[in-house]
């Protein structure tokens, strides 16, 4: 699948992963503004828009980026790499946003935000997490779409599929691209051995036979994005959606608690279907690792919630 939507102008694209966060904002923007009509959410509806402009800067973007070059780059370059090359963090290009940073910075954003308005920071966060799998799904179907963050090798299962970047990692570039070349001269032009295989990538779209060249270098893998589209998108925003709806009373901070837990868990689960993109930590992916401390703070918002309705409950009755 092409990643660019369309051809903007010169060197602009629009491309599936920018659409993918600009849908998710949306859909945050309008649900929240419900939610606040029906007063199931501290912020007011004359407040969301300017609570999303700052929340997808602040939190989305910076932390996801900064996420993604603490957690992935930096334990691969070092800091002498950082130091060496500070504009890396400027190069969103060349891939890199980390859910798990991205998360970390919308809980700092809020905080701030929050402390800012005078209202309840978990209130805040509580309405976040309900909106936040819609942007979190989209986004992974843009991963899928670009056939990035692919699963691992699959062993019988009927709807596995073959990605084309995993020629990159399973040292079988070369010899696609030795294959491919005369299927598409201009390939000769270009003196790297990864740019000449993007560029077959791109032209065995419009060319069968390349396509099956290049295919016959690749295993057939789990398509994991979905799965993390399923499970943290939209089986992770029916229950928080429905849990808003059901219990509107409900304390601040369980909605939060249940966001991290869920997430964690599923995230867990589907790094054991996905193809780990960096060094493991133990026997865990660092997004199983990082998703463990997800749990715990989950654990430590429902526990606040709860404490903080019976600390509400007992100066009622007192």
């Amino acid at each position: 699948m092409d990643p660019v939507i369309f051809d903007v102008v010169g060197p602009v694209k629009l491309r599936w992963y920018g659409m993918g966060y600009l849908l998710g904002f949306v859909a945050a923007y309008f649900l929240l503004r419900w939610l606040s009509q029906k007063k199931l959410w501290v912020l007011a509806e004359d407040k969301v828009a300017d609570f999303i402009a700052y929340g997808a800067f602040f939190g989305v973007f910076l932390g996801g980026r900064l996420g993604y070059i603490l957690f992935y780059q930096i334990p691969q370059v070092g800091w002498s790499g950082l130091l060496a090359d500070p504009l890396m963090i400027l190069r969103v290009w060349d891939g890199g946003m980390a859910s798990h940073g991205g998360i970390l910075g919308l809980v700092i954003f809020t905080y701030v935000y929050a402390r800012k308005q005078k209202v309840s920071w978990t209130g805040v966060g509580d309405g976040l997490c309900v909106v936040a799998p819609i942007g979190i799904g989209l986004v992974r179907m843009a991963n899928f779409i670009n056939g990035e963050l692919y699963g691992r090798v699959s062993h019988g299962v009927s709807w596995a599929m073959k990605f084309p970047e995993a020629l990159r990692d399973n040292g079988q570039a070369m010899n696609a691209i030795r294959e491919g070349a005369p299927l598409a001269p201009e390939v000769y032009q270009i003196e790297s051995a990864g740019g000449q295989l993007q560029y077959l990538i791109e032209a065995s779209r419009n060319n069968p036979e390349l396509l099956q060249v290049l295919g016959n270098h690749l295993q057939t893998r789990h398509p994991s994005q979905i799965y993390e589209a399923l499970l943290e998108g939209v089986a992770l925003f029916t229950i928080l959606f429905f849990t808003r709806i059901k219990f509107p009373k409900l304390p601040h901070g369980i909605l939060t608690g249940m966001f991290f837990v869920l997430y964690a868990v599923f995230r867990i689960i589907v790094e054991g279907y996905r193809e780990p993109d960096s060094a493991m930590i133990g026997a865990l992916t660092k997004g199983q690792f990082y998703s463990t401390f997800m749990i715990v703070m989950g654990v430590a918002f429902i526990a606040y919630g709860w404490m903080m309705k019976d600390s509400r409950l007992k100066i009622r009755r007192g």
